[in-house]
């Protein structure tokens, strides 16, 4: 994490396009993030704020977010006082990771008014705190601070906005040669020059100060006489440490990724010298940050979200299969039924052969072709004609239950199908599956709905759609979880478009919406078949198609089943590389 005092510098100064830009929505898909889309002379775009206490930033975005049905309180709030207005500046404080967006904009009076979007990039105390500038006074903010949490300051609707404290430190940026050859001497001895720098000068990073200490080291080992205005350490570090200032100054950014020499993965708003393998430039500081951090928030905030999921489909994946297993016990049990008859039916014809208080008895089996003699266990406490009785009951018991053990492991099986297809859909669901997931389950019976009232989605309402389109131009289309996979089938489907689905593996419902199409587009349909499925690491991965006519789903069976026929069968490896590069959209 190199998210400094010098990237939030870059970030700031690209941010300058926004100013005089009008923010047109404001949408919340998660506890950390808000997503601002703005119309500026640039054109519009979509702005992440994100206090994500792992990944805190702020960026353009070409990423796609879900949009709550119901939004939170403080997107609530932003829309009320900011939706519609222009940004005023977009500043940043000192050289600390904290940026100021002031909005101006009209109230419900119709007067001019400003508020201001406060954005601290402190990593687990990051936040995003909405003010009125002329009181100082906030609003609300995404995350609240209590009393109880930090008796420094409060963030909280109504109280008075205090700064997060502050570090005393030099701005790097202001610095002159004598104050830095102050520091160094003042320094304590035995600290590493990548130390002081980073506790002298807000803004550096460990990673940046690590950078200036090379850069010298380097400049050092090349040339010491160029330095003419003293050989040691001081000045050598300040000429290095100046010339990345001059070039922050200048705004001559040069945003790269990379490794440094531990292996470790690095970002900078600068190019760096430590990067020693995988580097990469960027035209933007935006670009760089979001191919850094990718996915990784957004699949953070969905493990989140999954985990009480994912804990409830485990338990009920190991409280079925443990059940299969006492079915099975009680099946080989009952299957000696037909044994309990034949004894007693023995002991019945012998009841003059035995006495009250034998522990067994030595009969004749005239079942038995050879006519041999067999041992029964009796129990002494009974007479022999109770013993048989005993036996009779037994068989009876056994023949009875075989059928209800047939009927409990069928329904056995498919509740561990079901869990099993179920934790597969949560690897690749979206914030909005993992709802649709949740629904289904509520529907099933086997979550409690926590929705509000009124708030409750219609049974018939659209799931989410996630269409692929192939190299010929085709729509393909994926189910990412029941309801989709559901809507897939059984609603977009027309007869002759192409169903495809791995063979006896739990995955996701493939459509071809077409009745014309070419081996590239099955060869691609196939490969997100068998990507989406449980056997994604697998190769040669069976996957069948069918025409949908041919695809039907059983009355009463759970959301995401059925069967089919005049099926074909490839086999294939999942190619991610192919599958991510797919141009795909979101409908919902």
């Amino acid at each position: 994490m190199a998210l400094d005092g010098i990237v939030t510098h870059s970030i700031v100064h690209e941010l300058q396009i926004c100013v005089g830009g009008r923010i047109n929505k404001i949408h919340q898909p998660t506890d950390n993030d808000i997503i601002i889309q703005l119309r500026s002379r640039e054109g519009t775009r979509r702005l992440l704020l994100s206090a994500n206490p792992t990944y805190p930033r702020v960026q353009f975005t070409e990423q796609s977010f879900p949009n709550p049905l119901e939004a939170p309180m403080f997107c609530m709030l932003l829309r009320k006082y900011c939706e519609g207005g222009v940004i005023e500046t977009v500043t940043q404080q000192g050289m600390e990771r904290i940026i100021h967006i002031d909005v101006r904009h009209r109230d419900e009076l119709g007067d001019i008014s400003l508020k201001r979007i406060i954005i601290e990039l402190m990593g687990r105390h990051s936040n995003i705190i909405l003010i009125d500038p002329a009181t100082g006074t906030q609003l609300d903010g995404i995350h609240h601070v209590t009393p109880a949490i930090s008796s420094y300051r409060v963030v909280m609707p109504g109280f008075a906005y205090t700064e997060p404290p502050q570090q005393h430190k030099l701005h790097p940026l202001e610095a002159t040669q004598e104050q830095f050859r102050e520091a160094y001497r003042q320094a304590e001895i035995g600290t590493e020059d990548k130390g002081w720098l980073v506790s002298t000068f807000s803004g550096l990073s460990p990673l940046i100060a690590e950078e200036i200490c090379l850069r010298a080291d380097e400049a050092k080992g090349k040339d010491a006489s160029a330095l003419t205005d003293a050989p040691d350490r001081a000045t050598t570090l300040w000429h290095s440490f100046a010339d990345l200032m001059q070039q922050i100054r200048e705004h001559r950014y040069e945003p790269v990724t990379g490794e440094n020499a531990k292996g470790k993965s690095v970002f900078s708003a600068i190019k760096l010298t430590l990067i020693k393998n995988g580097l990469r430039t960027y035209d933007s500081i935006s670009d760089c940050m979001e191919e850094y951090y990718g996915d990784k928030a957004l699949r953070d905030t969905v493990k989140q979200k999954t985990s009480d999921l994912l804990r409830f489909l485990h338990n009920e994946l190991h409280k079925n299969v443990k059940k299969m297993s006492k079915l099975e016990e009680d099946l080989a049990e009952a299957g000696d039924a037909e044994q309990y008859r034949i004894w007693g039916e023995l002991l019945l014809s012998s009841l003059h052969l035995v006495h009250k208080g034998d522990k067994t008895a030595e009969l004749v089996n005239y079942y038995d072709e050879n006519q041999g003699t067999e041992t029964i266990a009796l129990d002494p406490l009974l007479t022999p004609s109770e013993n048989a009785q005993r036996f009779f009951k037994k068989y009876n018991k056994y023949k009875n239950s075989l059928a209800v053990i047939d009927e409990q492991m069928t329904i056995t099986r498919e509740e561990i199908s079901y869990m099993e297809q179920l934790l597969q859909q949560l690897n690749h669901a979206t914030l909005d599956d993992i709802d649709e997931i949740r629904e289904e389950l509520v529907q099933q019976g086997y979550l409690r709905d926590r929705s509000k009232k009124g708030k409750k989605k219609k049974k018939n309402d659209k799931p989410t759609l996630h269409v692929y389109t192939s190299s010929e131009g085709i729509e393909i289309y994926v189910g990412k979880n029941n309801l989709q996979n559901d809507y897939v089938t059984n609603r977009i489907g027309k007869p002759n478009d192409t169903w495809l689905h791995t063979k006896d593996i739990p995955g996701s419902h493939v459509l071809i919406r077409s009745d014309s199409y070419g081996e590239a587009t099955l060869n691609e349909a196939s490969q997100l078949a068998a990507y989406y499925s449980q056997a994604k690491e697998s190769s040669s991965v069976p996957v069948d198609y069918t025409l949908i006519r041919y695809v039907r789903k059983p009355s009463g069976a759970k959301p995401g089943f059925v069967i089919y026929d005049h099926q074909k069968t490839l086999f294939v490896t999942p190619d991610e590389p192919m599958i991510k590069n797919m141009p795909n959209v979101v409908r919902s």
